[in-house]
This record gives C-alpha cells, sequence and structure tokens, in this order.
C-alpha cells in the first residue's frame, strides 16, 4: 500500500508539499461563522486547466494576481507544481487529493463542523471527467459538499448531474458570444451568475436577477437560486479593461 509519506514525497519532486489549503484564506475562512470548514486547491490556469479563461477576458485579472499570491513566490510556485504533478502523475495525485479530503473530512468532524470543498479555486477543470479507480471524487465522497466557480458551459451541464457539485457560472462581456453562452447555459441549468464588479457598492440588480454580495462568504451552494453572486473587483482586475470586470452601467444582453 502506498504511504501518504510517500505521495507527498512524490508531490514535492514536483514542486509542491499539498493539494489542499485548508483555513489559509481570508475569503473561506468566514465560512467557518456558517459551521463549515472549507479546503480549496490551487493550481496555474493555463489553456487547458482554464480552456474558457481567453474568451472570458479573465486571463490578466486572475485571482493568481490577489491577495497573498501577488508578493509571494513560493505561492506562485506551489501552485505550478500541482499543477505539474496533476499532469506528470494523475494517479498519484488523486490519490493524495481523496488522502487529503479524507483528513479534511476527519479534522471537520472532530471540530463539529461541515466539510465543504472547492477544487477548481484557480482553475477549471471538469472533475466529472476524472476518476480515480473509476470513481469521481464526488463519488468517493457522497456526502461532502463540493463547489466551484466556472467558466464552462459543459462543466455547468456535468454539475447540473450531480448532486453534491454546486457551480456558479463565472459571467464577462469580454465578448457578447460569451456573455450569451454563460448565462443561456446558467439558465437552462439553474446555475447562478457571479459577476465582478468595478464599483465598490454593488448594484441592486443586474440582468433582471437581484444582486447578493459573494464576498461576504465564499459557500456559493447556500446562496438561493436565480441571483447574481456579486463580487468586487481584486488584484489587478482593478485595472481590468477587457470586459471581465462590469460597470454596474452596463448590462448589454440584459435584453436577450
Amino acid at each position: 500500500m502506498v504511504t501518504k509519506k510517500h505521495l507527498v514525497e512524490v508531490a514535492k519532486k514536483h514542486g509542491c508539499a499539498s493539494l489542499l489549503s485548508v483555513g489559509a484564506d481570508s475569503k473561506t475562512t468566514k465560512g467557518t461563522t456558517k459551521g463549515y470548514l472549507t479546503g480549496v486547491m490551487y493550481m496555474m490556469p493555463d489553456d487547458q486547466l482554464c480552456p474558457m479563461s481567453r474568451e472570458a477576458g479573465c486571463r490578466e485579472a486572475c485571482l493568481v494576481t490577489a491577495g497573498r499570491a501577488a508578493f509571494t513566490p513560493g505561492i506562485g510556485m506551489a501552485r505550478a507544481g500541482r499543477t505539474a504533478f496533476f499532469r506528470n502523475n494523475r494517479e498519484a495525485f488523486m490519490e493524495l487529493l481523496i488522502r487529503e479530503i479524507n483528513a479534511l473530512v476527519n479534522k471537520a468532524e472532530k471540530q463539529g463542523m461541515i466539510p465543504a470543498v472547492r477544487l477548481n479555486g484557480t482553475s477549471d477543470i471538469n472533475w466529472a471527467n476524472v476518476t480515480h479507480f473509476g470513481k469521481t471524487v464526488f463519488e468517493w465522497f457522497p456526502n461532502v459538499q463540493f463547489y466551484d466557480y466556472t467558466k464552462s458551459p459543459s462543466i455547468i451541464r456535468a454539475a447540473a448531474g450531480v448532486d453534491n457539485w454546486k457551480v456558479t457560472a463565472s459571467y464577462s462581456e469580454a465578448s457578447a458570444k460569451y456573455a450569451m453562452l454563460i448565462k443561456s447555459a446558467a439558465d437552462k441549468y439553474g446555475a447562478n451568475l457571479a459577476v465582478v464588479f468595478r464599483d465598490k457598492d454593488l448594484p441592486e440588480t443586474f440582468l433582471g436577477r437581484r444582486v447578493i454580495n459573494g464576498d461576504e462568504t465564499d459557500l456559493r451552494f447556500l446562496d438561493n437560486a436565480n441571483v447574481i453572486v456579486g463580487l468586487k473587483a481584486k488584484g489587478q482586475a482593478k485595472k481590468d479593461d477587457t470586459g471581465f470586470v462590469v460597470d454596474k452601467a452596463t448590462q448589454f444582453i440584459a435584453a436577450a
């Protein structure tokens, strides 16, 4: 049997020591007040791990530039290491991921909390297509709530068929084609839309939906249906002019 020590050594050879960050960022720790212990996995997005990022115009404004990652080189190196590990040794990667999720579940139980996992912290992988011994992570942990943001209509469709995977669609006005595509998929499969706004004060409504403050907590699976998850621009996103960051006065597909 492969030990966790061995798996960690394999991970270190790729440039990372672990896969999940637990209680390590300000946003997910807000969930503890609601009784949730959250594990997030941060990788380094590219054309394969985040294929719709160019269409959405969010490559330059990506969250990899926000928070401590903006001034701590080691964080970016670890994310690149996880990405290399995922690509080069999928079997060991998945085995370690399953063990870390199991550790999160045990830790949450000991603390009287509920475990939650966000695998695409800074990636957009369709985890419904990734298996380990014939099962997805959702099947390995049917009682754990998984959630993600996504720019992929195919992931929105896949998640609609997974009971314990809640996804929120990432809206952008970088192009009318993308805006229509992501909104149509969200409407068809009942996903909420997340919108990054430039203004500090969020609008009351957008695209005909009520706007909630998505920065208050990261627990998107607790959101009511048919809302806009309003997020304030962070990091390089504050300077974004691609259309990914939206001025609340615009709503160019609202009438579509």
